[in-house]
């Protein structure tokens, strides 16, 4: 496996780049916080990213979309972590339409899919019902009756929950908590009503809500899969994320070790630049070490993914165990570098700091990941 992008996706890497800096710079994220806009992300921006291709990357060209594979969306994620891109490119771009695209009937395929690619909706997926990242911990409940499902639970921490306009729910047809079987996923609109949806407030300003769904009814024909496989597709679906959102938090420790590096060049204490000092240069090295070693899992994972790998699981726990900790790493040491100004509401390097801390839990932990990695290998 050679661990560099072909011309299409280093075509695509550049625009992203060229994008994130002139469109949606760092004090673009800080406005629309500012500003508490209520999706946490411009509409305006959207359409423009849309308008580039990016919302159809995974979907099939017959769909309207380029397909131009897992590697294609992250390294444009990538480059929008380092400018804290705020969009429902993540949920969307990546969630939403690989969930349809792989899982879903001709009929939902053609039903979704051309919106997607459109900007004309986006999706949010709900999974975790706890605070910790365990799928199988489903307790929601899809009760059947007639050719009607019957959706009973709460869903926490769902991403772009609060803006999107379909979401992609895990429940329960059989068995207990805990089970691998009996899990099915269903297509539901999220502005019907017995929908509740409560957006919160996190440290990272990004769009989150806890959706409550009472007696809401859903039709067999929006049953995404085959009923009570839904775990080995929330698997699936959660894995390519799990590799998307390991590219954007490697953007995320990129920005804030290169805003690091330009501080230790301009910063003096006892009239000596601080970059001249060896523990610090010792402590920039690791993190450099750190963010290529990070580099190398997610290009594995993505490319794995494309190549539809058999360690597509492992690979996928590795990437965003080692983003995890590179994230936290970076991010921890970037504020020790800069001092008490690094965590001033003022300075850009906070948001990076509050960034990795969320980040790092959405769809597992770092400790998540090495118990699922270790459980693979057969430890």
């Amino acid at each position: 496996m050679k661990l560099i992008l072909n011309e299409e996706q280093q075509f695509l890497k550049d625009t992203a780049k060229n994008f994130a800096e002139e469109r949606t710079p760092v004090n673009h994220f800080r406005s629309l916080r500012d500003n508490k806009d209520e999706d946490l992300w411009d509409r305006d921006v959207w359409k423009e990213m849309v308008n580039l291709g990016w919302s159809g990357i995974l979907v099939p060209e017959e769909y309207g979309g380029s397909n131009f594979g897992v590697a294609g969306i992250s390294v444009i994620l990538q480059e929008c972590g380092r400018t804290l891109t705020p969009s429902p490119l993540f949920a969307t771009g990546v969630l939403g339409a690989h969930a349809i695209s792989n899982f879903g009937t001709e009929e939902q395929k053609t039903k979704y899919l051309p919106k997607i690619v459109s900007g004309e909706i986006t999706t949010a997926v709900a999974v975790d019902e706890i605070s910790h990242h365990n799928p199988l911990k489903t307790n929601m409940s899809a009760i059947l009756k007639d050719d009607t499902y019957v959706l009973n639970g709460k869903k926490v921490f769902v991403i772009d929950g609060a803006s999107a306009d379909l979401l992609i729910v895990l429940a329960r047809t059989s068995g207990n908590s805990g089970d691998h079987t009996g899990l099915t996923l269903f297509i539901v609109e999220n502005k019907q009503t017995n929908v509740d949806v409560v957006k919160l407030s996190m440290a990272d300003s990004r769009n989150y809500a806890n959706i409550t769904f009472s007696d809401v009814e859903v039709p067999k024909k929006d049953i995404l899969g085959d009923a009570e496989a839904g775990g080995e597709a929330i698997e699936n679906i959660l894995d390519i994320g799990r590799i998307a959102i390991a590219a954007e938090m490697l953007g995320n420790a990129e920005a804030a070790f290169e805003s690091t590096i330009n501080y230790l060049k301009e910063r003096k204490q006892f009239g000596v630049l601080i970059g001249t000092f060896q523990a610090l240069q010792h402590r920039a090295a690791e993190m450099f070490c750190e963010i290529e070693l990070t580099k190398s899992s997610v290009m594995a994972a993505m490319q794995g993914a494309d190549n539809n790998s058999n360690e597509l699981q492992r690979l996928a726990s590795l990437a965003k165990t080692i983003a995890g900790e590179t994230l936290h790493l970076v991010s921890n040491e970037a504020i020790q570098m800069h001092g008490g100004i690094g965590v001033t509401d003022e300075y850009d390097l906070g948001f990076y700091l509050k960034r990795a801390r969320v980040v790092e839990q959405i769809f597992g932990s770092s400790k998540f990941h090495t118990e699922r990695y270790a459980n693979i290998s057969g430890f």
